[in-house]
């Protein structure tokens, strides 16, 4: 059981990522999180004000299952399994983030700064965080899915639309990171 309670090496969870979608292809799925969102405004009603959301939601019941999998396969492990002391983060990272006022998590999983009651008392947390949800939000519709249906999904099938936009999230992730990141976040 110690196994459990230690960060897996990739190629561990890579192979049981890999597994698990040879059996979605297997019974003709496709995986992605961000479609999700589609169907809980589906359940909502959406449907009703714009076209995009009347569907029939129940086709798609196997992949709200995997939503709450993830949720409460996330909540285990963080409550129950979690030993965030052998996550080792780059000292060089740790010394940036210094620089721009978020601190190591220094045996948690998040930081302080960013992820904490206290963090989101300040207005330029929150309004961060809504911004940063507005866009991620729009930029799966726009890309037509998630970095986990492209990237897991799609590169597995050889879309090259999913090449094109998981090339597009490494690019905007350099862009925010190198960029943005200072941009709000330097003192």
């Amino acid at each position: 059981m110690h196994v459990l309670y230690q960060t897996w090496p990739w190629y561990i969870s890579g192979f049981g990522i890999g597994m698990i979608l040879l059996i979605l292809i297997w019974f003709g799925k496709t995986f992605g999180m961000s479609s999700n969102l589609r169907s809980l405004c589906s359940i909502a009603g959406a449907g009703k004000f714009v076209p995009f959301f009347n569907f029939d939601w129940r086709a798609q019941r196997w992949n709200l299952a995997v939503v709450l999998g993830t949720m409460l396969g996330g909540f285990v492990a963080v409550h129950f399994m979690s030993d965030p002391t052998n996550v080792d983060i780059n000292p060089k990272t740790i010394e940036l983030l210094g620089q721009y006022g978020i601190d190591a998590p220094n045996g948690k999983l998040l930081p302080d700064a960013l992820f904490s009651a206290d963090a989101l008392q300040s207005p330029k947390t929150v309004f961060i965080l809504v911004i940063g949800g507005v866009l991620i939000g729009f930029g799966s519709r726009y890309a037509g899915g998630c970095t986990s249906g492209h990237a897991i999904t799609g590169l597995s099938n050889l879309q090259l639309p999913s090449l094109k936009a998981v090339i597009g999230f490494f690019v905007g992730g350099l862009i925010m990171t190198h960029l943005i990141l200072p941009l709000i976040f330097n003192k």
